[in-house]
């Protein structure tokens, strides 16, 4: 925090002089909601139309309150919001200015869209009175008409045409955003509504109001009906999605008394500690063949909570779970839209479905906990899930992707936070990837979770990945906001060569505020899903190379430090206790064997090109 608070001046007033008058304008209303609403820091890109909103954060800087962070790109501004409300929990914010500035953000605003991150976006305009003059930049519905390309990726979507609208208009989008299905609310704003004076009596909104408000509601019925067939069922089977963060301790405990299975999707692997004893596997995109086994052996009943069943969290809708004898909870009506064929839909606060549960399973309040398994014992369990055990652990040059996710689940500290980038990094990660949990005592309301999550948001996971709309480069910007969120935990970002090359700048944010992130490229010299992708399907082999790129040394000329790994032996080398402790990032760029193949068989059968 002291390197943030370094980057903002510090205004001295002399004792002669009056005592400054405050300037209070439309902009300094949005960051004073902003602040009530927890928020801590802003993302974006500075930009004329959006002036007016920087001297606000630079006067509440100063006091203490919400803080600029410059991204170097608005799409990278985006990721990180995303990141920082993964994180925390509370609202991401980004910021662009009009045109250009605006468009850059859709795609980081539609991949929190598809995942249901709440974030607030806030983009600039031309004065409206210049509306229709084709003015610099001008995206109003007279010239490039950003509001209308916002509609189909945001929850809320609006152009404040008089100041007199923010306060209902930002309340509003605030709402809504962080409504189920949570996701982005985009308000544009022409920059001179953010410089009106604001009166003393405007009316704000109870801001502050919205962070007591905890959606709690419940079909107590359908709970109650979901217990009978909990108590009836021989071998039930719980499928942890996304949205089971808060109600982490609850699920273990069900699991427990019912003496069930559980199994996660990709994105909900990071909630869990992987060496659970019955933990058997991720189900869809990299996950494991113990879990699509479970599943294809018809249990009696399957429960699956807080996902919306995409592709790759269904392991491409496949029957064997989206049958009759399934159970889908979730808050969200637009995921349980998604599973007509369940013998049945419970909607409600998960963790409070969960607890309730609990309640008329008649549980113990803090039952007898199973044991921690043997440490080599767990590791043989776990290495009995993934394809390939005996890379994970060989020597090999170049690096076997298998063996670097081996190695960083051994070397990390447990409550080192993941965050792998779309493509062949998620693919490993979510297969191979197992943090070791080094605690000897743990908490009953924090079973099997691993240290440093004791206080944890909803949505804070050891392990991050975006699955239904999944851009490139998404992690290296998130990897910053998480980060930022959360000074406690280290953060190791796994990302591609390709990926790098379309967002490795915001490396730079990390080494600008003193960041704790280590940046892994996994460097083959091609873009590898699509390498991959087309030699499975026997397509032609196209588009996909890459220039071999030393990372490291780009790093360095960025005042980065940076090394090349060509081997396990220099990699086990690396002392990653003493990279997440310095005060900024580092980047490892890893030379793998760009012709191991990654577990992405699921995704050509969606594609119907698997041979």
């Amino acid at each position: 925090m002291e390197a943030l608070r370094k980057l903002v001046p510090t205004r001295v007033v002399s004792s002669v002089m009056a005592p400054e008058t405050p300037q209070r304008d439309a902009a300094d209303l949005i960051v004073d909601a902003l602040e009530a609403l927890g928020v801590e820091f802003v993302f974006g890109v500075p930009g004329g139309a959006i002036e007016p909103l920087y001297n606000a954060l630079a006067r509440s800087g100063r006091r203490g309150g919400p803080q600029a962070v410059v991204a170097r790109n608005e799409q990278g501004a985006a990721y990180m919001a995303d990141g920082y409300a993964r994180e925390t929990g509370r609202l991401g914010v980004c910021i662009a200015t009009s045109g250009p500035g605006a468009t850059n953000l859709i795609t980081g605003v539609a991949c929190s869209f598809d995942n249901s991150v709440p974030m607030l976006v806030l983009t600039g305009q031309p004065p409206i009175k210049n509306f229709g003059k084709g003015a610099l930049q001008e995206s109003s519905c007279t010239g490039i008409n950003t509001v209308a390309m916002f509609r189909p990726c945001t929850r809320y979507n609006s152009l404040v045409s008089h100041p007199d609208q923010i306060p209902v208009k930002l309340f509003n989008a605030v709402m809504q955003a962080q409504r189920a299905p949570s996701g982005p609310s985009h308000l544009s704003i022409p920059v001179d509504i953010l410089r009106h004076p604001m009166a003393p009596e405007t009316e704000v909104p109870d801001f502050a109001g919205l962070l007591r408000w905890t959606p709690a509601l419940v079909d107590v019925a359908a709970v109650e009906q979901l217990a009978r067939l909990v108590s009836e069922a021989r071998r039930p089977v719980w499928l942890i999605g996304d949205g089971c963060g808060e109600a982490g301790s609850e699920l273990m405990r069900l699991v427990q008394i019912t003496e069930g299975s559980f199994v996660t999707t990709p994105d909900g692997k990071g909630f869990v500690n992987p060496r659970h004893p019955r933990f058997k596997g991720v189900f869809g995109f990299g996950g494991h063949g113990s879990a699509a086994e479970l599943l294809a052996s018809e249990p009696d009943l399957v429960i699956a909570l807080g996902t919306g069943f995409g592709e790759f969290n269904s392991g491409g809708w496949s029957s064997a779970l989206l049958n009759s004898r399934l159970v889908h909870v979730d808050d969200s009506d637009e995921n349980l839209m998604r599973s007509p064929m369940a013998r049945l839909h419970v909607r409600g606060h998960i963790r409070s479905v969960c607890e309730q549960l609990l309640r008329l399973l008649d549980a113990p309040q803090e039952g007898a906990l199973l044991p921690f398994q043997h440490p080599q014992k767990a590791q043989d369990a776990y290495d009995a899930m993934v394809d390939e055990p005996v890379a994970a652990r060989q020597p090999c040059s170049p690096v076997k992707p298998q063996r670097l996710l081996a190695t960083l689940g051994e070397r990390c500290p447990p409550h080192t936070r993941f965050v792998a980038d779309a493509g062949n990094s998620a693919a490993w990660a979510v297969h191979y990837l197992a943090p070791q949990d080094r605690r000897s005592a743990r908490l009953p309301r924090n079973t099997y979770l691993p240290t440093g999550q004791e206080q944890r948001s909803s949505r804070s996971s050891w392990l991050r990945v975006t699955m239904d709309f999944a851009p490139m480069g998404w992690a290296i910007g998130s990897a910053v906001g998480i980060a930022l969120a959360n000074r406690r935990c280290p953060v190791v970002c796994l990302t591609g060569d390709g990926s790098y090359l379309m967002n490795g700048q915001e490396i730079t944010v990390a080494a600008e505020l003193g960041l704790p992130v280590i940046y892994i490229v996994l460097n083959d010299g091609a873009l590898g899903m699509v390498k991959h992708g087309q030699r499975l399907a026997g397509a032609e082999p196209i588009g996909f190379e890459l220039p071999q790129v030393d990372f490291a040394a780009m790093a360095a000329a960025m005042g980065i430090p940076g090394q090349v790994i060509r081997s396990s032996a220099e990699l086990d080398a690396v002392d990653f206790d003493a990279l997440l402790a310095r005060p900024g990032p580092t980047l490892l760029d890893v030379r793998i064997d760009g012709e191991q193949v990654p577990p992405m068989n699921l995704r050509m059968r969606t594609l119907g090109t698997a041979r």
